[in-house]
């Protein structure tokens, strides 16, 4: 038995130890690297550079477009995070309370479509209407602020890039809703209605604290999407115009493929890795004491 006990250690070890292995190479040593060259003078091409302590994130923090950059995300997180969490949370409560199964299947299998899709092709596909279709729509209806396409002006392009990414991405955080809504005993929402309790006073008293580990989990995705979100702006604007969606990601393909400088665009990205981190933190702590509460 003990041999045997000892061999079955030795295996699941030997699985375990590939994905870990993996891991550190493919995730681990890499941040790793990007921490180290985020000190060093870097161009991303030659074998020689030398360290230069905290001179990149100086040149960062007296930079104009990096701090337009990380605006331009902390707008894009806020628009998607409201946006996506409001629809979703309204998709949930319709299927959730609606009977007939069939229709909740159709439904649910309808708007997770654009979930299977990739991001790049989600982009091109609105590209094209929102030149081709929705300009004709704005003629058609004589509406002025559809008669050109909104990519191409500073004030609406941030709007429909968000309403792009929303499209897609509404329908993995309505099936996380609509799980956690099934968690909640009926026997709640039979007694408050006995008692009274109008439909506001049930969702906020009962919905919402059962839920609360559900709106966790989708604004912890939401908000790492957003500040780290890439293929939508690139593929639809290419940060234009006039750098109107040129968040953080771009920024940092910018620098360092197209002025080879990778140690910037590496100290950026530990910027942004601490900013993400903070704000999972804070966010995971207050649900946290919430809960207890």
């Amino acid at each position: 038995m003990k041999k045997g006990n000892l061999s079955d250690r030795l295996t699941y070890f030997g699985f375990t130890l590939i994905p870990l292995g993996l891991y550190c190479v493919f995730y681990v040593f890499q941040v790793l690297s990007g921490i180290f060259y985020s000190f060093t003078n870097w161009n991303g091409m030659s074998p020689n550079f030398s360290l230069v302590g905290f001179k990149n994130y100086a040149f960062l923090m007296r930079s104009q477009n990096f701090w337009r950059s990380m605006g331009t995300t902390f707008k894009y997180a806020l628009l998607l995070v409201a946006l996506t969490i409001t629809v979703s949370l309204i998709l949930a409560l319709c299927l959730d309370s609606y009977r007939r199964k069939w229709v909740k299947t159709l439904t649910k299998a309808i708007f997770f479509i654009p979930a299977m899709l990739s991001a790049v092709t989600v982009a091109l596909i609105w590209s094209q209407l929102y030149y081709r279709a929705i300009p004709v729509i704005g003629e058609a209806l004589n509406i002025e602020i559809l008669k050109t396409s909104p990519l191409g002006s500073p004030a609406t392009t941030l709007p429909a890039t968000v309403f792009v990414n929303v499209w897609q991405s509404v329908a993995i955080p309505t099936l996380i809703f609509i799980a956690g809504l099934q968690s909640i005993p009926r026997e709640l929402y039979e007694s408050a209605q006995m008692d009274g309790a109008a439909p506001l006073r049930r969702f906020t008293a009962i919905t919402v604290p059962y839920m609360l580990p559900t709106f966790v989990v989708n604004l912890v995705l939401l908000i790492k999407g957003g500040f780290t979100t890439f293929d939508y702006p690139y593929a639809l604007t290419g940060g234009g115009p006039v750098r109107a969606t040129e968040v953080i990601a771009i920024s940092i393909v910018n620098d360092a493929f197209q002025t080879y400088r990778f140690s910037l665009a590496n100290a950026e990205a530990m910027v942004l890795f601490v900013v993400i981190a903070l704000i999972s933190i804070v966010q995971i702590k207050l649900s946290q004491r919430s809960s207890v509460e």
